[in-house]
Parts: structure tokens; sequence; C-alpha cells
């Protein structure tokens, strides 16, 4: 499918719009790089590892046995992280990775004992209803984004979120899949303004206190993935059970958060969005969209870190596409780490198995060239030199 002129004019009217919103002159983004040196050569790495590296896997158990699938993908197909759960959906119990602070201490540390390359252990922790490390487990209390941007005190937002990021160091979780940079455009959000997510209706309000957010993650040695690009603010349904089509409703403003937090040199990582937006890509999701992720965020936004897709179990993307298709677009679409919570539904404790030889299959078949994984592996490496 041809990148049309009127998707691109669409994208291009967007950036403007952001141009003028932020005060900038109508200019683009700087590209932050890393030096040279520190990018790792791909050429002794087999295929495997870089493979192995682009997935990030949820899994059950509150302590770790030699014999246990987790510790097999980790030692022996050298997956790049984890993602910690405090509640097993399908067993529909409460415990499933978090029991206590020394248990969840314990737990990282023997994951990292089994890796030759480290993980990135990660987690959903922002902070209000979407946390995963509740006070009756024993964590300190935290707020929302939403009562944070009420506050509008950047102050207390870099407090709370060093807290937090203190938190996390302490237990050895070294990625929040937070901040949420979703700008509060439907009050009625049934997933992002109804569960206190968005901290303002307004992206300037929302870009300030995510920098403040990333700030203090950052000064504890914990990396944050702003999510959901390119944003579900808008959105009348939650892409956990199914489409969430912003067609009609998202605006340019939703991105003048990513575009202010990428100008400020203070975003490592991505997380996508699986909602649907025909203006931009007539065929596909966000995740899936290679118009979204590569000639929007990459092209246009000159983003250059880790782009993480949104659980690819969620129904908007599980109810709608096989495994390997979705695994090959997302991949296409420029998608650096496929994150598979498996704590959608039926555990599958072969899920990283399954998945990295669908991504070798498609290497082997040239539907994925060398060239793309090698991309994503370096993304990804210098993304852990950070830690």
């Amino acid at each position: 499918m041809k990148y049309t002129s009127s998707r691109r004019d669409f994208i291009k009217l967007n950036i403007a719009a952001i141009a003028l919103l932020t005060g900038c002159q109508a200019s683009l983004p700087k590209e932050t790089k890393l030096p040279i040196e520190t990018i790792q050569s791909v050429s002794n790495v087999s295929l495997e590892v870089k493979i192995g590296q682009m997935l990030l896997v949820g899994f059950r158990g509150i302590t770790l046995k030699d014999q246990a699938p987790i510790v097999q993908d980790i030692q022996d197909r050298h997956i790049g992280g984890v993602l910690l759960y405090d509640y097993d959906i399908a067993q529909k119990q409460p415990i499933r990775n978090i029991q206590s602070p020394l248990q969840v201490k314990a737990l990282t540390k023997a994951l990292q004992a089994y890796a030759k390359i480290p993980l990135l252990v990660g987690i959903d922790y922002e902070g209000g209803k979407i946390n995963r490390l509740s006070e009756k487990y024993g964590f300190p209390a935290t707020v929302s984004h939403q009562y944070l941007g009420e506050q509008d005190d950047l102050a207390f937002t870099y407090q709370q979120a060093t807290k937090m990021a203190q938190t996390l160091s302490g237990l050895g979780v070294n990625l929040n899949f937070a901040p949420v940079v979703d700008v509060n455009t439907n009050p009625n959000n049934p997933i992002i303004a109804k569960k206190e997510r968005s901290f303002s209706t307004d992206p300037n309000i929302v870009a300030k206190h995510a920098i403040e957010f990333i700030k203090a993650h950052r000064q504890q040695k914990v990396l944050c993935t702003p999510k959901h690009f390119p944003g579900h603010g808008s959105s009348t349904s939650d892409s956990h059970i199914g489409v969430a089509d912003v067609t009609n409703t998202w605006s340019p403003i939703e991105l003048e958060p990513y575009v202010k937090m990428i100008q400020a040199g203070e975003v490592d990582a991505i997380m996508t969005a699986h909602v649907f937006n025909r203006k931009i890509d007539p065929h596909y999701p966000a995740t899936l969209s290679k118009h979204t992720m590569t000639r929007l965020l990459r092209k246009e936004l000159n983003f250059n870190g880790v782009v993480f897709s949104d659980d690819m179990q969620m129904r908007a993307i599980a109810n709608h596409y096989g495994l390997e298709t979705a695994v090959a677009l997302a991949i296409e679409a420029g998608v650096d780490v496929i994150v598979i919570g498996n704590n959608t539904g039926v555990f599958e404790p072969d899920i990283a198995k399954r998945v990295i030889a669908i991504i070798k299959g498609l290497v082997q078949n040239g539907t994925i060239s060398d060239k793309r994984i090698d991309e994503s592996y370096q993304r990804i490496r210098r993304l852990k030199q950070q830690l």
C-alpha cells in the first residue's frame, strides 16, 4: 500500500499545528544521539540472541526454580526482559509475581542471576488506580496522574515520582511503563479518564509533568516508557477488550507531549497504542502501522529510541490478527520490543519460544530483513547501557 499524499499531508499538518501550539518555529524536535563508541557491534551476536532481546514476557511465580519456563527463556532464549503483575487473570488469583517488598527484591535478583545480558524488569507503576505495587502488599501509597495534574506543582510531581522510582530501584525493577501522556480529551474515556490516568486536558501540562516524572526516574536509574503513542485519550472504548477507533476523535494536540519530551531529550523509549486511526493508516492499528511508528514517530518526530508494543495479547490485536501476522506487522512497523504479558486469558508457558521461532522464520524467509533486526537490537543495547 502506498503512503498516499493525503495521509502524508495529514501528518505534516499535524506537526505544523503542534509547532504553532508549542511556540517553536515550525521546527521538528532534534534527535539526541548517543556517542558512537557506546553502540555495540552486532557482527558477533547470533540471530537468536538478537531476536530474544526483542521480547519482554510475563510469567508466573513469586519465586523461581531452575526448571521454570521463564528461567529457560532467560538462559536459553536470551529474552530481553520480563513483566511483573500482581494479579493472575486466568487463574483469578490475587498473587502472580508480587507478594511483598522483600519477595519482589529476591525475585528480581534471581531473575538477573540467570541472565547473561541484563534483563529489563518492567512493571505498570503509574500511581493511583494503575499500580501493581499496592499498599496491601506493603508498598508506599501513590497518587494518580490526574491528581498530580490538578495540583500542577512540578516540584510535587518530581517528589512523588522520586518516591516511586526509589521504590522500583530498591526492588530491582528498572523499567516503568509510565508515565501516561495521553491528553484527557474525552472525560468519558473508560480506560484513561475514568481511571484518572491522564495529567490534564492541556497537552502542555501533560508534557511538563511527564518530563518531571521521567527525570525523577532517571535519577534512580529506572527507565520510563511514555504511552500510548500516538494517543489513547480520545477513545470511547478500551483496547484491552476490543478495537479502539479514534478516527473521528483523535486530535493533533495528542502528539504535543511527545514533541515536547523529545525536544527536551527526555524520552528513551515509547509504548504504542492499539488504537485505529483511519486518517493515519486506513488498514492497521498504531502498533502494527508503519505509517504511525516509522513515518510519524521516527521520521516526522525524529525519535530514535526504543519502541515497546503494548501487550500483544490485548484483544484489540489478538481478536483480529494471528500471532505470526501481528508480530510480523509490528516489527515491520518499527516496534523494537514485543511485549507479551501472558496474562489476558490462557497462560502459555511456551509463548517466548513460539514468538522467537516465528521471528526467526520471518527472517529466514525474507519477510523481515537481518538489518531490521539489527536496528532493534542496537536500540535495545543502547537503552540497557543506561542502567
